[in-house]
């Protein structure tokens, strides 16, 4: 995973000293730092994880990873939805057996969330029914009971160059594969292979507490780096698998809380005296953070317009977001554009400052 710093738009304007868990003095904006994602322009390669605390980012390619495997109590896996990989469960516990590709098994206006392909967006991991939880089953301590699931590994990072204001985020297919996972003591064997296959390959799964997951890449057969440790990333920039009423549909441009880190979140809209200028400490209302501990979506794509045949997207200037993190610091954050100089997508800035 490559460590960037996020690119200042303007200077900085006034500092503040907080504190964060180790008791290290940090330099937080009170006025306002604009800063840009390095979202990588309208085929959105990267996976931007941001440290509000220390106005760092971690970057990754999207199509770098397959599986993240919890590393809390449960034993729960989730798949890469940024680029829109889709599961279906076999009834079957025998990885040997031949499979088929099931064109069905998909994220397109034609999926039902009903059919159980993909992630809760939530980010919520558990959950019994079609559509809840992840769409792979808590893994089980008996391993006849953990099936073999039928994977679309969805697309390549797209090359092709789009219409200004638009985006070409999905490329070539990445093919299929068949998977089944298990326990391995207090972590996890994945075994997988190509459809057609009557052999498999077999690796273990370590959990690490310090991370949300451990990440899994089956074209480099290794775990790999994607998110950083739990306590040191507040928002992500990413594309998404998300529901739409009762239908599957990819975003881009979308922004996730890191919910199971502690980081929480909610909008104020703008109107009044109630402004991104006027909003203090004092302003907050500590319950509106409730519904962020159960949906990182909060922010998501509610923060800007997607555009249409007749008009550019753009931004929503009627509104703002307030962040707790994990070590109990407040931050106010505004979008100030998605697109750079000359409407590409894939350019958000934004600004924020601390809270005090």
């Amino acid at each position: 995973m490559k460590k960037t710093i996020f690119s200042l738009a303007f200077a900085l304007l006034t500092l503040a000293s907080c504190s964060n868990d180790d008791g290290d003095s940090l330099e937080i904006p009170t006025v306002g730092e604009t800063l840009e994602a390095g979202i990588g322009g309208a085929n959105q390669p990267n996976q931007v994880y941001l440290d509000l605390s220390t106005a760092q980012s971690s970057v990754v390619n999207r199509a770098s990873w397959d599986f993240g495997f919890s590393t809390g109590a449960e034993f729960r896996v989730i798949i890469n939805g940024s680029v829109k990989m889709a599961v279906k469960k076999l009834e079957t516990s025998d990885i040997t057996l031949i499979q088929v590709e099931d064109e069905g098994v998909n994220v397109s206006y034609n999926t039902l969330v009903s059919s159980g392909y993909v992630d809760n967006p939530t980010g919520v991991l558990d959950g019994a029914e079609v559509g809840q939880g992840t769409a792979i089953d808590e893994i089980s301590e008996i391993d006849l009971e953990n099936k073999v699931y039928l994977v679309n590994l969805g697309f390549e990072v797209s090359t092709a160059t789009p219409d200004v204001g638009g985006v070409s985020v999905d490329g070539t297919s990445r093919g299929w594969k068949k998977v089944r996972i298990l326990r391995n003591g207090n972590g996890y064997k994945i075994q997988y292979a190509d459809l057609t296959s009557t052999t498999y390959t077999e690796k273990t799964i370590t959990k690490d507490a310090d991370f949300n997951f451990t990440f899994f890449s089956l074209n480099t057969a290794k775990t790999v780096s994607v998110e950083p440790e739990k306590n040191k990333w507040d928002l992500n920039f990413t594309t998404f698998t998300n529901y739409l009423g009762t239908i599957l549909y990819g975003y881009s441009d979308f922004i996730v809380s890191n919910r199971l880190g502690g980081t929480k979140v909610y909008q104020v809209l703008v109107a009044g005296d109630v402004t991104y200028e006027a909003f203090t400490k004092v302003n907050i209302v500590e319950t509106n953070f409730d519904a962020s501990s159960l949906d990182q979506r909060i922010i998501g794509a509610n923060w800007r317009n997607g555009g249409s045949q007749s008009t550019l997207p753009s931004i929503k200037t009627d509104r703002f977001y307030v962040v707790k993190d994990a070590a109990g610091n407040y931050y106010k954050i505004k979008f100030l554009a998605m697109t750079n100089e000359v409407g590409v997508r894939g350019y958000t800035t934004f600004e924020y400052a601390i809270l005090n």
